[in-house]
């Protein structure tokens, strides 16, 4: 069977990325060994493992083809119908993008699951930035909102999620996605920092649904996930939530550093929360070097120095 129409998409341009070449490794149908009930893809059982799928060969000769019609790409976007580290020859796929990437770096999306199988641990040490998923801490929580497959090890996944962070020379990036009445409970909230305090990615990405669930389950509201935020003391998080609403307040200098030494802000933070008055002090405090701007994974964070 050939699957070359369906394997790559884009290139698009992505906001934090630059230029994005998708790769789908699935891309007849869903195999995922999650069923996530926010999941924008249908409903579907949950496999371990694919059994259809493009080869290597096919996927290179894609993206070779992409390179040639679009010389100018930042970022190869491996992803799939479900979930791509299921793809059974994910390592040699990764060394021979890695041959053929040029300026490019490589990117996957991923719900972490499979972390703690060994090959799939050697290939994602092999991608530039790695995005892997983490909803739930607690095993009740983690078999209710991700609908996972059985035998998944929810205690596994992080202690190898600190394993990784250690170990890698890359990028490592936390995603943790919260539904209404699930995972947005204090005490959930709580375990997930930490663990994401152990684990120590480069960054958080945290958000809520934004686009129809195969379920029906219900979005948090910006306000929580502000408050989820600022309960992350000391990250590097971003929120990720479409249409922010602008609530532009003025700051002192000394109001600013507190904000800071609680949370690192992104420049979209700045944006919807600064006046411009406050805007010129933080400039001024980067200029004085008592704040610093620090690119962590294409998203630029105001931190303390």
């Amino acid at each position: 069977m050939s699957y070359s129409n369906n394997i790559i998409f884009g290139p698009i341009p992505s906001r934090r990325f630059g230029i994005s070449l998708g790769i789908d490794l699935s891309p007849s149908k869903k195999q995922c060994n999650f069923d996530c009930l926010y999941c924008e893809l249908e409903k579907a059982k949950t496999v371990d493992t694919m059994t259809t799928y493009p080869s290597v060969e096919e996927v290179i000769a894609e993206v070779k083809a992409s390179f040639e019609k679009h010389p100018k790409i930042d970022v190869i976007t491996i992803t799939a119908n479900g979930e791509p580290t299921l793809y059974p020859d994910l390592e040699r796929l990764v060394d021979e993008l890695n041959k053929i990437k040029k300026d490019a770096k490589t990117l996957i999306l991923s719900n972490g699951s499979t972390i703690y199988d060994e090959k799939i641990y050697k290939a994602l040490l092999k991608i530039d930035t790695v995005k892997l998923s983490l909803d739930c801490v607690s095993e009740k929580c983690f078999k209710k909102l991700d609908r996972i497959h059985s035998g998944i090890d929810i205690q596994k996944i992080i202690d190898y999620m600190i394993r990784f962070s250690q170990e890698t020379k890359n990028i490592l990036v936390l995603e943790v996605l919260f539904v209404k009445t699930l995972n947005d409970k204090d005490e959930e909230i709580k375990a997930l920092y930490e663990a994401i305090k152990k684990i120590k990615p480069h960054r958080v990405d945290i958000g809520t649904i934004d686009r129809p669930p195969a379920y029906n389950v219900k979005p948090v509201s910006f306000e929580t996930l502000e408050k989820i935020a600022e309960t992350f003391e000391g990250m590097n998080v971003n929120i990720a939530y479409k249409n922010r609403p602008k609530l532009q307040s003025s700051f002192s200098e000394e109001e600013i550093k507190n904000m800071l030494k609680r949370r690192p802000l992104t420049q979209e933070d700045i944006n919807n929360m600064f006046d411009e008055d406050s805007k010129k002090l933080l400039e001024k405090l980067v200029l004085e070097q008592v704040v610093s701007l620090v690119d962590s994974s294409g998203l630029n964070f105001y931190k303390n120095l």
